[in-house]
């Protein structure tokens, strides 16, 4: 038997490798032959919509999109992801992240359609077919981009493979990342050729400023890691680049000459797609009252009812939504998670002290006193954003269909810390997000929400340009106007809606628990780029995007000298120490919901459920550290360089050698600092 059969037939379209049940990810079945199928217009809306899953969204049993920032510096959980440790990551034969069946499977589709509306055999609306074609050309791009912030170089394949094998092993080339880059671009450009104008579609459906969007967070990513990345090798020609040990790409020049220029036509597209969205949205977003509903009578915040509702199609600034239905049986688990503790994911103290004061100012250099010693405090006067959606002990999580739900906390609790609660109910930093909350007992029946999922929103617009344009110029005045309708509709006024009262009062030697203050390991001197980074942080919290931010702006080459401690609340010497010691209602436990008595229980045995001060010589929460016996994160967090890509599967190498065994006969090469045998962990 042929090895390539069963072995790279990830880059082919062989039915053998799919699910019966999964039939876009096979031929036609035999009672539908190719001759018929997609003789429709609608027809070929059924095989597109089915590929809308690839996109994120709300899972059930999570905290859907919001929790997607987990494994940061803005959110975690109690057990850090490997690539925070040394020696956790290793390589292995296989990672199912090398996964090529979704661009495989639209590439068919898209081979197949094309060529039938070519031919004129597809019957219909013919705007509305190539409407269609437009959203596979998007949906491509999406899985390309994925695919990209893990591997960097990669094959560029525009069509199916057949399941033959020197066609196989030729397409396994890996591009230059930024010639991947600008074919993900080129596609989303054919997107927009074909699609009909904004408002054609409801926002459940691809448009064209979605697509605008996404191709400025496409440009602003390869354009920020090329320059932040440039002279290392995981930029093509940087010294010691694998890629320029293969023929193929030994003689790689760059399109526009160097790594400067390219990252620059980066930053250009970027800017200009940012642009043409944000100047059609940026007077009509959505402004936060700083408050949030705590009774039925109370009036609405726009802002928070962003995310907290089962329908956006009223929304302008949300350009692409999913819709949940509970007779059709697709769900989520948000309200519930929301009313409970984030389903064991919660915001750091460095997330959370980043966010400015009232007045604009950070909180060291405010007229307002900053105050950690109660969660309430903390979300006093403070940036109006933090305010609506930091939950605070006592506030009302339910108002609405009161006692509908099975799974209902009508009032918010003290957070619940033990370490070794179950995930639903525990808060690992006792900072928890009513993101997405909507106040609602009918909608907070376990795994029964249907609380709508945005995916992409104009005001990400406004924050693409403002980094992009100003790398480019350099000048404040290009991006002021975009950034105070940032600010205002984030709740600001007055001073402290103008971004130069928050750059002037910034002490850089006092932004440290910001990874997003650092490049390449020195931190910025450029309080104005700064300043960028943390609105865009506070702005797009929990969407999901704080990862893509820390990668493209290697934000974590300090972490390899200095350590990280991951923190949360400040639990001891604080009034609320004495939430977990009381004992009121002579239930055994403390008022804080069962944590208990610390004296007992943050020992820093295996047995404990919080940290230790003593052993931690911090009065504050340290999800990371409450069990010191067996702990691979006791000394807090830190980096090796390889971990800002993934390692290649070895089993791959194997696959694509002429002799199926010798690594070094591949047309394939490893990521940076990756050893080609299995079991290894990062070489730096």
């Amino acid at each position: 038997m042929k090895l390539y059969k069963s072995l790279i037939a990830a880059l082919a379209l062989s039915a053998s490798m799919v699910s019966c049940s999964d039939w876009l990810e096979q031929e036609p079945p035999s009672y539908l032959t190719p001759d018929t199928y997609f003789s429709d217009v609608t027809q070929v809306q059924a095989a597109v919509d089915w590929f809308y899953t690839v996109m994120i969204t709300h899972g059930n049993w999570s905290y859907g999109t919001y929790g997607n920032d987990n494994e940061t510096d803005n959110q975690t959980d109690w057990s850090p992801d490997g690539k925070y440790g040394t020696g956790l990551w290793l390589t292995s034969t296989t990672n199912d992240n090398w996964s090529w069946t979704n661009i495989r499977n639209i590439n068919y589709q898209l081979r197949t359609i094309i060529e039938k509306r070519d031919a004129g055999t597809i019957t219909g609306d013919q705007n509305k077919l190539n409407n269609f074609i437009g959203d596979l050309y998007f949906l491509r791009s999406y899985c390309y981009f994925d695919m990209l912030q893990k591997w960097g170089d990669l094959p560029i394949l525009w069509q199916a493979l057949p399941d033959d094998e020197a066609e196989l092993v030729a397409a396994s080339k890996r591009m230059p990342r930024n010639e991947v880059a600008r074919f993900i671009v080129n596609s989303l450009d054919s997107a927009l050729t074909l699609m009909q104008p904004q408002g054609t579609y409801a926002t459940t459906r691809i448009t064209p400023d979605a697509v605008n969007l996404f191709k400025s967070r496409v440009a602003l990513y390869e354009g920020t890691f090329l320059k932040y990345f440039a002279g290392t090798p995981f930029v093509p020609n940087g010294p010691g680049w694998p890629g320029a040990a293969k023929d193929y790409n030994a003689n790689y020049q760059y399109p526009t000459g160097s790594v400067e220029a390219e990252s620059n036509y980066f930053l250009d597209i970027a800017a200009k797609s940012a642009k043409e969205v944000a100047d059609k949205y940026m007077g009509s977003l959505r402004v936060n009252t700083g408050k949030i509903p705590q009774s039925a009578t109370d009036p609405e915040n726009p802002y928070f009812s962003i995310w907290g509702n089962n329908n956006m199609s009223g929304i302008k600034e949300v350009l692409l939504w999913r819709e949940y239905n509970r007779s059709l049986g697709v769900v989520n688990d948000i309200e519930v998670v929301t009313q409970k503790g984030n389903y064991g994911i919660g915001l750091t103290r460095g997330f959370v002290e980043n966010f400015l004061m009232a007045d604009g100012k950070p909180i060291y250099n405010s007229a307002y006193k900053y105050s950690d010693q109660t969660i309430a405090d903390v979300a006093t006067n403070r940036d109006p954003r933090l305010a609506i959606f930091l939950k605070v002990p006592g506030q009302v999580n339910v108002f609405k269909n009161v006692g509908e739900g099975d799974h209902e906390v009508d009032v918010e609790p003290k957070p619940y810390l033990a370490a070794r609660g179950d995930a639903e109910n525990g808060y690992p930093t006792g900072y928890a997000l009513r993101k997405g909350g909507m106040f609602d007992g009918a909608e907070a029946d376990n795994g029964s929400c249907t609380n709508a999922c945005e995916v992409f929103r104009a005001t990400e617009a406004l924050l693409n340009y403002m980094e992009a344009q100003y790398l480019l110029t350099n000048n404040l005045g290009d991006i002021l106007p975009y950034w105070k309708a940032v600010r205002t509709a984030a709740g600001f006024t007055g001073a402290a809606a103008d971004p130069q009262t928050t750059i002037d009062a910034t002490d850089m030697n006092q932004e440290n628990s910001d990874w997003g203050a650092y490049s390449a390991g020195t931190k910025l001197g450029d309080k104005v780029l700064y300043n960028i980074r943390r609105e865009r942080r506070c702005e797009l919290m929990a969407e999901g995007l704080r990862w893509m931010d820390l990668q493209r702006w290697r934000a974590l080459d300090q972490l390899i000298t200095t350590h990280a401690h991951i923190e949360g609340m400040h639990l001891y010497n604080t009034p609320m120490e004495g939430w977990y010691y009381e004992d009121k209602d002579g239930d055994g436990y403390g008022d804080g919901v069962g944590v208990g008595n610390f004296t007992l229980l943050n020992d820093g045995s295996t047995s404990a459920v919080v940290s230790s001060p003593e052993l931690t010589h911090s009065e504050y929460v340290r999800p990371h550290e409450w069990n010191m016996v067996q702990n691979d994160f006791k000394d807090g967090l830190t980096w090796h360089m390889a971990h800002y890509l993934q390692p290649m599967p070895i089993r791959q190498f194997l696959l694509t050698a002429s002799d199926h065994a010798s690594v070094e006969l591949s047309p394939l090469y490893q990521n940076p600092y990756w050893p080609t045998e299995s079991d290894l962990p990062a070489e730096k």
